[in-house]
């Protein structure tokens, strides 16, 4: 009996003529409804025909279907799945199978009858690879979509293309609490509707919904906390939240829902409330994980009083009875590839003030509520406005294989909101084609449909099917579920051991890995396979040595050898380390399945691995094997080696004794590259050239060569070539004449070349006789000669045709600095007197005349002057 007290109260009602319109006259709309006002479970019953509300709200018509229409909802998780078909089914006096029901992966409780059904997005996207027409079905409605992951962004992408070329009667819905409605408008609008030509935006329906003033506490620690890194949270900060759980339940009244980032933070904040739940309050933890029996007594209210340990999951997915306080950390977990090292994993981030209001939200969702909010006033401005959309930053992998089976590999097609990274992207068909799901052209192969349709990532998929030709298929089937959800932190390390502990253990975890499982097993044995080779049984007889292959054969640029003291070098060329007390610190080769990095680290740390032998780390990244001659610049001389190699495991090492020429080359280039010029012998005359010939390419330009360090470098072949040629390691370059190589760079080919000591000249004659060196390190050419060789002397020299004056330093008997001057008149006229006022008394022996301009020139003292007179 349907529940119509119940569905009267839901304030999305009002909304339902406006959206039936936008659906009747344009094919898709975008609804925004704020939590708690019935858009996951009254709207796909009014768009079913199921509601009863025709008289309600006054539809007729063609807003009140004649009869049932099928309506698919895509949920983001599979825990809010379930829960809205169980509060339809709820609405309709019915139990769930029956009008309503839902799809997950590895359940299903639906039957003929259905008419609504809720399904995860990547059940959806299965749906739709297996039958792009969606036989049978009128509307969809993307739920949550303001969360932008990639699965619903996918499916968005797959479901306008549908109507856009297979089924323009589709009907679609974009539904969310807060989202970019222009931005979903334009893009539900752009596949033209029904009649193919309209191409303007779907049209935006809002629901009002009742809203109750929510009170904001700010909460920050009393001493600052380190930030989260990958999926390490400060327990400081952890005991500061189980503190401000106890402060909300003295000052408020009502359930409290706490905002925590994952699994491990909930249950370590639940053991420090052990008084609470002493004192007779349920502390009560909810996440993807949970027994159903736990999540169905979250979400059907309590008694007594409640603290809800919660992940994002309750952001807007799910309602909670009961709630007038939210506590939030200010943490969420988002996906993250370090396409560098090869890692990817979920990691620790600051929540976005999106997600901040949606959490504050549900204190005020019956009544006034309070938020208490675990960081200042300040820091909430800096927050992110919106989460980063998944296609941005995550293992693009499992999508590319998607568009590869849709016949787009490049994604170029795909009507979506933000294009995914080209590099990320790249880095995913990398991927695909190591493990022969798609070919050379992208293009998807039968393996790779096969991989698509096991529910699985492209790596997992792999490791199920070629790990069942090799170990069986219920024991690929049990270590890949074990690698699809990662077994709880308290299994250890050690793969082969946590997979024993999930077959003895009867916890949560356990009941749904065998569930998994099974499903994998089954969909492995239907799956088949057009490789042939015979499965060596043998080889992987033991759990232990399973389990290493199929990690292997998911993770081949993991496979690692040890380096010692526990630590271990993976085939990407990321180090990884054991922690203290680890079984497999003493193991030759890991498989590594999980290893995030943490702050400041070097290293990754494993957290999830398996002991393999060499034998296997072959078998399994074979992809990555190599072997030839390497020859290059390491450790500071040319390195020249015959290696086999597995990624950057080196295999195999022997020295070369005749090294390919061309490859020493290029290593000692690399070497100057790396270590300077340095390498060369530079004599004072080398230096001297570089000096004359970087003055004349400043001032003259045109054909004097640039002899920079950056410009030699780059330049090599055209001044050192000879010498590169000849030269076989570091000593060789280091009895290299630079000074002879670089005069190569002259401009001989146009004559230039024979006014080089015109231009520049390496010495100037002053009047004594002297011929004095010109240094043209500086900005100007300095001459530095003693006063008393330049009496007679009226100017000053000039260089680069007269262009430059060189500025003269005058020094003092003794060879010190006495004066400076680019006009020697002036100097003789009006800065000579003082100059032999100071100096005179300290060299008697030197003349200093009352004029020089007309004294004899000379480097001698005055005694040997009068004895050469």
């Amino acid at each position: 009996m349907i529940r119509h007290d119940a569905l009267a109260q839901l304030p999305v009602r009002t909304a339902l003529p406006a959206l039936h319109e936008a659906l009747d006259g344009h094919g898709a709309a975008v609804l925004c409804a704020p939590p708690g006002t019935g858009k996951t479970t009254l709207v796909p019953l009014a768009l079913a025909g199921l509601s009863g509300l025709t008289g309600m709200t006054g539809l007729t018509g063609p807003e009140a279907p004649a009869g049932p229409r099928r309506v698919l909802v895509a949920e983001p998780r599979r825990i809010a799945a379930r829960a809205a078909a169980r509060r339809m089914a709820w609405l309709l006096g019915e139990q769930v199978g029956e009008r309503v029901g839902f799809t997950v992966r590895g359940e299903r409780r639906a039957g003929p009858r259905t008419v609504v059904e809720v399904v995860t997005t990547g059940v959806l996207l299965q749906r739709l690879q297996r039958d792009p027409e969606l036989s049978g079905v009128d509307t969809v409605i993307l739920d949550e979509c303001h969360e932008r992951h990639l699965d619903a962004d996918t499916a968005a992408a797959f479901l306008l293309d549908v109507r856009a070329t297979l089924r323009p009667e589709l009907r679609l819905v974009a539904a969310s609490a807060t989202t970019d409605a222009a931005g979903w408008a334009g893009l539900l609008g752009g596949d033209g509707g029904g009649d193919g030509g309209d191409r303007s935006p779907a049209p935006v329906v809002e629901a009002a919904g009742v809203s109750h003033p929510v009170e904001v506490v700010w909460a920050p620690p009393e001493r600052p906390v380190r930030p989260a890194h990958g999926m390490r949270v400060d327990p400081a900060l952890l005991g500061h939240v189980a503190a401000t759980v106890r402060r909300a339940l003295r000052e408020r009244t009502g359930d409290v829902l706490c905002f925590l980032p994952g699994v491990g933070e909930i249950a370590r904040v639940a053991g420090q409330l052990g008084d609470v739940a002493a004192d007779g309050t349920e502390v009560l933890q909810v996440h993807g994980r949970a027994p159903a029996a736990v999540q169905d007594a979250v979400l059907s209210g309590g008694s007594g009083r409640r603290v809800v340990l919660a992940t994002s999951v309750a952001e807007s997915s799910l309602t909670v009875p009961g709630v007038r306080v939210v506590v939030d950390c200010g943490l969420a977990r988002e996906p993250r590839t370090d396409h560098a090292r090869g890692l990817s994993a979920l990691t620790t981030v600051r929540a976005s003030q999106a997600s901040a209001r949606q959490r504050a939200g549900r204190a005020g969702r019956e009544a006034p509520g309070t938020v208490y909010r675990c960081w200042s006033e300040g820091e909430d401005a800096r927050l992110p406005r919106f989460p980063a959309p998944e296609i941005k930053v995550a293992d693009l992998t499992a999508f590319a294989l998607q568009a590869a089976c849709w016949g787009d590999p490049d994604a170029a097609g795909l009507a979506l909101l933000d294009a995914p990274p080209a590099g990320a992207l790249a880095a995913a068909r990398e991927v695909l084609t190591a493990i022969g799901a798609v070919g050379a052209d992208g293009r998807v192969t039968d393996r790779g449909v096969r991989m698509s349709r096991l529910g699985l990532h492209p790596r997992l998929a792999r490791a199920l099917l070629d790990g069942a030709r090799q170990v069986g298929e219920r024991r690929a089937a049990e270590v890949v579920a074990l690698l699809s959800e990662e077994p709880p932190r308290e299994y250890g390390d050690d793969l082969a051991a946590a997979w024993r502990t999930a077959r003895r253990g009867q916890d949560a975890y356990g009941a749904r890995w065998r569930q998994e499982a099974r499903r994998l097993a089954s969909a492995v044995a239907g799956a088949g396979d057009t490789r042939t080779e015979p499965a060596p049984e043998a080889a992987h007889g033991s759990d232990d040595a399973a389990a290493g292959l199929v990690a292997a054969l998911a993770f081949p640029e993991r496979v690692a050898r040890a380096r010692g003291a526990g630590a271990f070098l993976m085939a990407s060329g990321t180090g990884a380390e054991l922690g203290d007390g680890s079984r497999l610190r003493s193991a030759p080769w890991l498989a590594v399945a999980v290893a995030d990095r943490p702050v400041a680290a070097a290293s990754a740390r494993v957290r999830l691995a398996a002991e393999i032998d060499e034998d296997t780390a072959r078998t399994a990244a074979g992809a990555l094997y190599a072997a030839g001659e390497e020859v290059g610049w390491a450790d500071g001389d040319v390195v020249a080696r015959s290696v086999e190699r597995l990624g950057a495991i080196e295999l195999v090492v022997r020295p070369l004794r005749s090294p390919d020429p061309a490859l020493v080359r290029e290593a000692l280039a690399d070497g100057l590259r790396r270590e300077g010029l340095g390498l060369l012998r530079w004599t004072d005359g080398a230096r001297a050239l570089r000096d004359r010939m970087a003055f004349l390419h400043r001032e003259l330009g045109g054909e004097w060569p640039d002899v920079s360090e950056a410009a030699l470098l780059a330049g090599l072949d055209t001044w050192l070539d000879v010498e590169l040629g000849r030269a076989k390691r570091r000593a060789d370059l280091e009895r290299v004449d630079a000074g002879r190589a670089l005069a190569r760079l002259l401009p001989w080919a146009s004559g230039a070349a024979v006014r080089f000591d015109e231009l520049a000249p390496e010495r100037i004659e002053v009047p004594s006789g002297s011929r004095i060196r010109v240094d043209y390190g500086g900005e100007q050419p300095v001459l530095a000669v003693k006063l008393q060789e330049l009496f007679g002397w009226q100017e000053s020299p000039r260089v680069a045709d007269g262009r430059v004056p060189v500025l003269v330093h005058l020094l003092s008997p003794a060879g010190r600095p006495a004066a400076v001057t680019a006009d020697l008149a002036s100097f003789w006229r009006d800065g000579y007197r003082s100059v032999r006022a100071e100096l005179r008394g300290r060299y008697p022996k030197h003349p200093w005349p009352e004029d020089p301009s007309g004294a004899q020139p000379t480097r001698h003292t005055t005694a040997r002057l009068h004895r050469r007179s």
